[in-house]
């Protein structure tokens, strides 16, 4: 009989879902660090919310155990890499705290918008100032959505309900989902100069650090108020504290900081600044529905083998993850490529194979494509919950399978129709294991994705490599592999390069003036 260990406070609905499957389980909310490492041992699964921290120390432990369930969305304290080097597979419940997030993100607008946090303190400290909290209405007014996905589209709902206006920036929401929503696609650029208030339901990757940058405040209509509920670091916070003391934000609520527990930030004090200690997912409906699912799945898994929400595991069957793991790795890396480097609204997605890809499971390897690709832009997502994500932003996802085998002997190729045009990169596996990119946009090129990389698009002309080598030596940024494509002599040329270090943004700028230079993006692959 499998057991299972709750070490952290959880609705006792869960604990009944165990029993009820047959799951012998215990209910230890509370143990130290030292008392888990001690126990970890005897337990299959362990389910958990945010306060046990699962790092190597307990995994190297935990010599029994199979899947930890994390009740709710971040996996901040599970060490995901350590728990695959194990074989534990790491699940979390991404979607139950959907409403719970979507409406404090609503709730926060209010307190915006009439200034309650300050009025109430006022009025409890014997004032009775009437005249001095002038609010604004919500009707008619534009909401800014900067991220249209489960929790974006559920704030575009209520949002719409109040009679506002919603314009939403999300390089995934394609313009059929927009009319479903009932909201207006638009830029970045657009959604800043007409919204009043913004909000933001976007996950924290190296494309949405800072989305909110001190520049972009100030491209923002004199007077927005800024409503985070989503992840600390989406938000310049200093330059947010500037907007705010200058007038060019009128107010600003964040549930959520680069710094957690936020004890002692810039922004307190600060006139107009509303906060709240991560609430986003604090409601009892809430927390029944993570315990809830989180037993569902790990019974699921414990008992039959099927696999939900997993972070680290793709949702295959036992017989077939063998020939599919360097299928998958192969897919996972070239819709990662796709994702950093295709710019513009994602439209369609094709996903071909041909050789010996055509004689798999293609499901498990179109998974792998759009996690891949989505993982770009979401710090959630897996091979399970890709294709529902991509559904839900109205991508246009099909599946080729060609009889043919062409230059080798088995190939993958992922093309995405953006606003810019179709973008194609195709990769296969050498030693049938081994996962390499032999076309990029239509150049041939020969490179493994791992790590840090360079990606330039250049003019074919005598010394441009030199120079760009130079720059990078000068930079101390270390080349570890070269690969270089071309259309024609002379015409435009793609370079891929994998550094020891990532390159940030100050010498991205320094390599896009360099003569010769179309086009530069610092990569990264796992």
């Amino acid at each position: 009989m499998p057991k299972v260990l709750i070490s952290d406070k959880m609705d006792p609905r869960a604990a009944a879902i165990f029993r009820d499957r047959g799951i012998e389980v215990d209910e230890k909310p509370g143990l130290s660090k030292e008392e888990l490492v001690a126990v970890i041992g005897d337990y299959d699964g362990l389910a958990i919310r945010s306060a046990t921290k699962v790092g190597r120390d307990v995994l190297n432990a935990a010599v029994n155990l199979k899947v930890v369930g994390r009740a709710g969305i971040g996996v901040d304290n599970v060490d995901i890499p350590a728990a695959s080097a194990k074989g534990v597979v790491v699940m979390n419940t991404p979607f139950g705290n959907s409403i719970t997030t979507a409406e404090h993100a609503i709730a926060l607008m209010f307190a915006l918008a009439r200034d309650i946090p300050e009025a109430d303190r006022s009025t409890q400290a014997g004032k009775w100032e009437k005249n001095r909290f002038m609010g604004v209405e919500l009707t008619g007014k534009t909401l800014g959505l900067i991220g249209a996905g489960n929790i974006g589209s559920i704030v575009a709902d209520r949002a719409l309900g109040l009679k506002m206006k919603v314009a939403a920036y999300d390089p995934f929401l394609s313009a059929e989902r927009a009319r479903e929503l009932g909201v207006e696609k638009v830029t970045l650029d657009e959604l800043l100069a007409r919204a009043d208030f913004i909000t933001l339901h976007t996950p924290l990757t190296d494309q949405t650090r800072n989305i909110l940058s001190r520049d972009n405040l100030a491209k923002a209509k004199k007077g927005v108020r800024i409503i985070n509920c989503a992840r600390g670091g989406l938000v310049d916070e200093a330059a947010l504290k500037d907007a705010l003391e200058s007038g060019q934000v009128a107010g600003a609520a964040l549930d959520v900081f680069v710094e957690e527990p936020a004890t002692a930030s810039p922004l307190f004090g600060t006139p107009g600044f509303v906060s709240t200690p991560h609430l986003g997912a604090s409601t009892s409906e809430a927390q029944v529905n993570v315990a809830i699912q989180v037993a569902e799945q790990m019974s699921d898994f414990l008992l039959t083998g099927a696999v939900t929400n997993a972070l680290n595991m793709p949702s295959v069957s036992a017989e077939d993850a063998p020939r599919l793991r360097p299928y998958m790795a192969l897919a996972e890396k070239l819709g990662s490529l796709v994702g950093q480097l295709a710019h513009g609204g994602l439209g369609q997605i094709d996903i071909e194979v041909e050789g010996a890809a055509a004689e798999l499971n293609q499901k498990p390897i179109t998974g792998a494509v759009l996690a891949g690709l989505m993982r770009v832009f979401s710090d959630t997502v897996n091979m399970v919950n890709a294709p529902f994500l991509a559904r839900e932003r109205g991508l246009d996802v099909r599946e080729v399978r060609h009889d043919r085998e062409g230059d080798y002997h088995t190939l993958v190729r992922v093309s995405v129709a953006t606003s810019e045009g179709e973008r194609s990169v195709a990769g296969t596996l050498f030693g049938e294991a081994n996962p390499r990119l032999v076309e990029l946009f239509g150049i041939k090129v020969e490179a493994d994705l791992t790590g840090p990389m360079l990606y330039v698009v250049n003019e074919d002309a005598p010394g441009f490599i030199g120079r760009i080598g130079t720059a990078l030596g000068n930079a101390g940024v270390n080349i570890g592999t070269f690969h270089l494509g071309r259309r024609a002599a002379g015409g435009e040329a793609v370079l891929l390069l994998s550094v020891d270090t990532p390159v940030e943004e100050p010498l991205l700028k320094t390599l896009r003036k360099l003569p010769g230079v179309k086009k530069v993006k610092a990569l990264r692959f796992g």
